[in-house]
């Protein structure tokens, strides 16, 4: 296999980080709980910004909701779903991210709570996500809230998929936009870069978080767990994908985009060379990082503007 290469800040960024990336030969499953509330307090609360308004929701599920200070108004919205392998993350850990593109971009940020693998296998996690999604649009007049996109990183960034798809296949919400950052798509785990020897969620993890959603052997599984098994992807809102180059999901989110384009859906894709899964939480001072949040919120803005 050919040397894999490394964006050098990166790299150095990762070694110096105080976060280890999860590993899924020192976890087994009884041990999530744990190992959540562990990461959990390593998680500083961003310090309070006095441009945006941070409130809760609980709706069918917990909503955390980002809007920018301003005269009364109604604001595009971002529906936000967390990464952590469909086995872990919180709806608090993106704060600094989604005030972040609240601002830059002007819109209101939702961003869903929803329950976890392996005690709430599929479908649990992504109809808490739908869920969540319908309630938003039925009360987007309460918050403010007009054009609606759908967003996520990594595992959010597939239930973010799961969700443009649902609502497509259920007659709404209507969407304008999905926003899938190195999104998790494919239970098969067949690609040739799912093969690769990487810094950051490999092939062990991607194996483990899969069995804990669906099970060990499962009969058939919908593309509303895994969007990569979709045969028809027409009809959905455009989308813009990104991936590291160092990435197990390289080859799935190209495959994605392809697919996506083929069916006529405006896309938008972005490959990072030598970046890792994460890459932009992980070492978000990167000179790569920043570029990816720029390109996400300008293509945000782009879709999203009244």
């Amino acid at each position: 296999m050919p040397e894999m290469y490394l964006d050098p800040e990166l790299a150095a960024g990762l070694a110096a980080s105080p976060v280890r990336p999860f590993d899924a030969s020192e976890v087994r499953y009884e041990d999530l709980p744990a190992f959540r509330k562990e990461r959990a307090a390593l998680v500083v609360p961003e310090a309070s910004d006095e441009r945006i308004t941070i409130t809760e929701r609980h709706t069918p599920v917990r909503l955390r909701i980002y809007r920018p200070v301003g005269p009364p108004g109604t604001l595009p919205c971002l529906y936000w779903i967390h990464g952590g392998g469909m086995i872990m993350g919180n709806v608090e850990a993106d704060d600094a991210r989604l005030v972040e593109y609240a601002l830059a971009a002007g819109c209101v940020v939702v961003s869903v709570d929803y329950r976890l693998a392996p005690e709430h296998p599929y479908p649990a996690g992504v109809e808490d996500c739908y869920a969540g999604l319908v309630w938003t649009a039925d009360h987007s007049d309460e918050l403010g809230i007009g054009a609606i996109a759908v967003g996520g990183a990594s595992a959010g960034g597939g239930l973010a998929a799961a969700a443009a798809l649902l609502a497509r296949d259920r007659g709404g919400p209507d969407l304008v936009f999905q926003l899938l950052c190195y999104p998790m798509l494919d239970d098969r785990n067949e690609t040739p870069s799912s093969f690769m020897e990487v810094p950051s969620w490999g092939r062990r993890e991607n194996v483990f978080a899969w069995t804990a959603l669906l099970g060990p052997s499962p009969d058939e599984v919908p593309p509303y767990a895994a969007p990569a098994r979709a045969t028809d992807l027409s009809g959905l809102p455009p989308a813009f994908i990104d991936v590291g180059q160092v990435d197990i999901f390289r080859d799935e989110c190209l495959d994605y985009a392809r697919r996506l384009a083929q069916a006529g859906v405006p896309t938008e894709f972005h490959l990072y060379p030598g970046a890792y899964h994460g890459w932009d939480s992980l070492v978000p001072d990167a000179a790569l990082s920043r570029r990816a949040v720029r390109e996400r919120i300008r293509a945000l803005r782009e879709r999203v503007a009244p």
